[in-house]
Parts: C-alpha cells; structure tokens; sequence
C-alpha cells in the first residue's frame, strides 16, 4: 500500500502579524495617520463607533501596540529560533504614502521595511507581505471618501509599484487586501469608509467599493507580474465556512447563498476574473449599478490572483429560521453548532471545518491555498515562575494542522501555514492586549501598560518541533 505523504518538504511554516497591530511608532519617521489610529479599545461596538481624528485622553493601542517598529530585531531572532520558513506581516500604506495621494514616497518608511526584510531574510525566512491590512492613509477618507471614490485605484496602484520596484529583490509572496470580504460586514475596517449596515444606500455602496477594490488588486497583480516575474501574488479571504442547519431545502438554499454572499462573490471575481451571474442577479434585484469604467472588466479577467489565502478560525450554522440568539465570532454572524466547542470569546473551535472549506476551496479555483491565519485567542496566565503553560492553544493548534494534512492527502494544494498573532498583540475587534494569541508573550494590558518584556509560551516549544519535523511530530 502507497503512503500519501503529508506537507511538501518546501512548505511555508511561519507565522502572521499586521503592521497597525504590532509595529506602534505611529507617529515616527514621517508616518502619517492611518485608518486604523484611530480606532480605540473597547467592546466591538465601542471599537467601531468610529470618530476619525484624534482625541486627547483616549488610549489608542496602535500607537504603541508591542513596539515591534523598534524591536523587530528581538522578535525576528525569536522566530528565527522557532524555524520559521516564512513571516506573513503587512507594510503600512501610511508610512510610504503619509497622506495616500503623495506624489513622491517616504524614504524612511520603505527604509524600515528594506531593514525589516534584510534580517528576515539573514535567517531564511520569507517575508510573505500584505500591501494592505486593515489600515489606509487616514486622509484618504476625509479627502475622498476612502474606497467609495474611484481615485483609490490609481493610489493604491502607485503605491503597489513603489513597493514592489523597491523591494522586488527581496520579496517574493504577496497579498493585496487582507480579509476583502470583510467589507460587507465591517466598512471602515475592510475599506476606510463611515458605512453603517443599516444606511438606505449601504449595499450600493459597498458593491461599489468592493470592485474598486477588485480592479485595484488586479492591477496590483499586473504590475507584480510586471516587476517581479518570479513572484506569486494572492488575494486574501477571510475564510467562516457555514454548515445548513437542517437538511429541510429551505435552510441548505439559505446557506448557500450565504456562503455566496460572504466568500464565494469575493473569491470567484478574484481568481476566476469575472463577475459571477448570481451576484447579477442580485444586482439587478436590489436596483445595484456599478460605476465601471470600459476596461475593468478586461483588467479583472486578465489579471486574476495566482494563489488564494485565507484565514480560518471558526464556522458557523445558517437557517433560513432567523432566531435572536446569533453568535458572534470572526466579524461574522450565525448560529451556534451544538456539536462544537467555543473559545473563551465565543468563537465556535472546527478543526473538520478547515479541512471541508480547504477542499471546497481547491476544488473551486484548483490553485494553490494558503492558509495565513488560524489561532486561538485566549487570557493566557504567566506563573510565578515565568512559564506559560497554553496547553489549550497547543490542542488547538495540532487539530487544524492534522485537519490541513488530511486535506493535503485529500489533493489540496497548500503553500504553507502561518498562524495568526505567532507574537501577542493588539486584538483587531476589539484592541484588547488580553485576547493573546501569540507563541511569545508580551507584558502589556488592556490600558497599555507593561514592560512590553517578551517571555516564551509553551507552545513556542511545541511549534518549534512542529516545523522541525515538516509536521509530522505533532505531540
């Protein structure tokens, strides 16, 4: 009997951070405000209850957040000692671009990233790099209403080609937008834009962006191609597979369109390079015209992502019975799946579901996958003696991997896994310094106060012989 062998020898273990999470010095060598310092920390309604401009007397925690913009060096010594094949982070938009329309970059800005990238790759670790998480310059939603005006395009392409000619030596994994799904559920966060889910006009507006978006990340991937031939540039989706509560056809057609509505739309115009017919008819069903120019459609067909990542923590269960009690994990919204455990913020745990949306996601596109988030978010406790002993994360961990494995086997192909928050910081829903996720403790709280000292977790340990062995020692 042939054995199927697991991961390829080539496979991209790391981890994954964002720059408005960890990198602080928001304010240092010419950055400008971004989308993201504004936002404060609090409950997730508190935290998106947006006023964009700051305030005195507010603590806002991606201003400091874990320092990473001057520790990096601590850190990436850290990582290197795990084994890490790959870092996933992101450059911030607003330290190459201040104000996002500047004609000319900002020469400190890409000197960090150029100094971030050197030691990375002193180690042999590949800087996978996102051109976008969750942050933009904060003028481009005062002067031009963030991703509802079309002007972005052009100033997230020049953006995109000064990263790329500067760093085309260096870099070879790209992504465009972190999460572009996010946009239907959290505007400001996905696309800088003050759109309330209950405004009249939201789901016009929301298409609206979501294809200048479209358009931008292809012409992102045109001029990558263009730059760095020998790069692969992917689209990122935040991944929440849902299962159809019942097998009555009404709740499997509700979950279906569902999971149109939140992954499917997005990831079909990003690799398949076209506009899917259901979403035409939904379009014409909510009187939805989209603003295009002649050659858009074109750019999309001509320019679809070479691989496609995404992130997974949870799943959810859709019925076409809307009940009160929904549960909340992830950005995203459904039921509670009885035969499931849930994380301490309610975040439903499914190893299974991985392995399910990894083949329906193969089996969709047949390019590769990445899988560049998945964790465990949790209140982790330092004892006495210093240890961290997150036997619960380290679970968590080693059944999404058996579940990635099974779908290696299964025909997948999978360029690596990079779990998200590999170092604690700054919690995106909430801006909470508690919900850790990190291998690497970081002394800091909610208020922001802490010695930002850096302690091994358990699970440092763990996930380093998990690399060490390709996947294979998993105890």
């Amino acid at each position: 009997m042939v054995k199927i062998k697991g991961f390829s020898k080539d496979f991209l273990w790391g981890g994954a951070l964002a720059a408005n999470q960890c990198e602080g010095a928001y304010n240092e060598d010419g950055k400008g405000l971004s989308t993201a310092d504004v936002m404060v920390c609090g409950s997730l309604q508190e935290r998106f209850n947006i006023v964009p401009e700051l305030k005195e007397g507010i603590y806002y925690p991606s201003h400091e957040a874990i320092d990473f913009y001057h520790r990096y060096k601590e850190d990436v010594k850290l990582f290197a000692e795990m084994g890490f094949k790959a870092l996933r982070t992101s450059i911030a938009w607003s330290r190459i671009f201040p104000n996002g329309d500047d004609e000319a970059p900002n020469e400190k800005g890409l000197q960090f990233y150029d100094d971030l990238f050197d030691e990375l790759l002193r180690y042999g670790i590949q800087p996978v790099i996102t051109l976008s998480h969750y942050e933009m310059p904060l003028n481009l939603l005062h002067e031009y209403g963030a991703w509802a005006n079309r002007k972005l395009i052009g100033f997230f392409e020049r953006y995109a080609r000064v990263v790329f000619e500067r760093y085309k030596d260096k870099v070879k994994y790209w992504m465009t937008f972190n999460e572009i799904n996010v946009i239907k559920m959290l505007p400001y966060l996905g696309a800088g834009m003050l759109l309330k889910r209950q405004d009249p006009d939201f789901l016009p507006q929301m298409f609206q962006a979501a294809h200048h978006q479209f358009v931008a990340s292809s012409l992102a991937v045109k001029a990558c191609h263009e730059i760095i031939p020998d790069a692969q540039i992917g689209m990122m989706l935040g991944g929440v597979p849902s299962y159809h509560k019942t097998c009555n056809p009404q709740d499997v057609w509700y979950n279906i369109e569902a999971e149109r509505k939140g992954i499917y739309f997005f990831t079909d115009v990003m690799m398949r390079g076209y506009y899917p017919n259901y979403a035409k008819r939904w379009f014409k069903e909510n009187n939805i015209n989209l603003n295009m120019e002649k050659d858009d459609l074109e750019i999309l067909k001509k320019h679809p992502a070479d691989y496609l990542a995404l992130s997974y923590y949870m799943s959810l269960v859709t019925t076409a019975e809307i009940k009160d009690d929904k549960l909340r994990g992830n950005l995203s919204l459904g039921e509670a799946n009885p035969y499931l455990e849930s994380s301490e913020w309610g975040w439903q745990i499914d190893p299974t579901g991985l392995r399910i949306h990894l083949n329906n996601l193969y089996d969709r596109y047949q390019k590769p996958l990445f899988v560049v988030e998945n964790g465990l978010g949790a209140e982790d406790k330092v004892q006495e003696d210093g240890t961290i002993n997150d036997t619960y994360r380290i679970e968590y961990l080693r059944k999404h991997i058996e579940a990635m494995k099974e779908a290696v086997k299964d025909g997948v192909e999978l360029m690596g896994y990079t779990p998200w928050g590999c170092i604690d910081l700054v919690s995106c829903s909430t801006g909470e310094m508690k919900k850790r996720y990190g291998f690497i403790y970081v002394d800091k709280d909610n208020q922001g106060k802490g010695t930002l000292d850096r302690l091994k977790k358990n699970s440092f340990y763990w996930y380093k012989k998990v690399i060490q062995s390709n996947g294979e020692n998993l105890e």
